[in-house]
């Protein structure tokens, strides 16, 4: 079992530009609602999300539909 120090990773201040670009007509309920949680639904629809793990595992359930640009800061 993991202990608290390493199931919390830190969060570091990036953040990531996450534009969808294919539609989720035809992939499932599934790639849909992990769309509708990224904050996306449409194509060309643009979040601005903080770089943490549970985001990343997000990005990467759909990352045929989406690209991804890192910002410092």
């Amino acid at each position: 079992m993991a202990t608290k120090a390493q199931t919390k990773k830190a969060t570091s201040g990036n953040t990531l530009v996450v534009t969808q670009i294919g539609g989720s007509t035809g992939k499932g309920p599934k790639m849909r609602e992990t769309l509708i949680g990224l904050g996306l639904g449409r194509i060309r629809s643009t979040r601005e999300l903080q770089d943490t793990p549970s985001i990343r595992g997000m990005i990467t359930c759909v990352r045929h539909l989406v690209t991804v640009v890192e910002k410092k800061g």
